[in-house]
């Protein structure tokens, strides 16, 4: 038996219909439910990514990046992870469908993350996670990459995703009254609170 694609166990899950739990077990994926849509976001537990036959290559891909960098492996994998980050919460925060650019990123984000911490590890000698303490290479990376095999990186990137529109209307919002002109009023008060200091 050939080792499986992830786009092939994708495929499984999106044609095995409405019995979730059997899908899980035979393919190994774990499911998001959008209750509000209706929409079912597939993705794989860092465990059965590794058992693709997409994981050796983005590693190498990954390995690639880490030592054409000038920084040391796990500083360039650290980086890496929160430009990425980064880029995409800036591009679902422009998207205008969240669910489905959720449906389209989730899944790329989760395995190209799990390969760079694999790729750091590689590259300084060690073995992979398995378990236990997260990698250094995610120390100040604001999700738990690995906790419950992947689900809560993923519930929580997914929940990030789908707000990313309404958390960047906040903080323009908050940066439009940051710099809203103080009138003359509001300065003579605030020069008199001051002198009586």
């Amino acid at each position: 038996m050939s080792t499986p694609t992830l786009a092939d166990l994708l495929a499984q899950a999106d044609a095995d219909g409405h019995d979730h739990s059997a899908t899980e077990k035979a393919t190994g994926l774990l499911h998001i439910h959008n209750h509000a849509t209706g929409a079912i976001t597939w993705f794989p537990t860092w465990k059965k990514f590794r058992e693709t036959a997409d994981w050796q290559e983005s590693v190498n891909g990954a390995g690639a990046e880490l030592a054409a960098a000038s920084a040391p492996a796990e500083q360039a994998g650290a980086a890496l992870a929160a430009a990425e980050l980064e880029t995409l919460l800036d591009q679902a925060a422009r998207s205008s469908d969240a669910n489905a650019f959720v449906q389209e990123n989730l899944t790329g984000h989760l395995t190209r993350t799990w390969a760079l911490g694999d790729a750091v590890a590689k590259a300084n000698g060690k073995d992979l996670h398995t378990g236990g303490a997260t990698p250094s290479v995610f120390a100040g990376y604001p999700y738990d990459v690995y906790a419950q095999d992947g689900g809560v990186f993923a519930t929580t990137l997914w929940n990030d995703i789908i707000d990313a529109r309404r958390t960047r209307a906040l903080a323009e919002e908050a940066a439009r009254k940051a710099l809203k002109p103080v009138s003359r009023k509001a300065m003579k008060n605030a020069a008199r609170k001051a002198a009586r200091r």
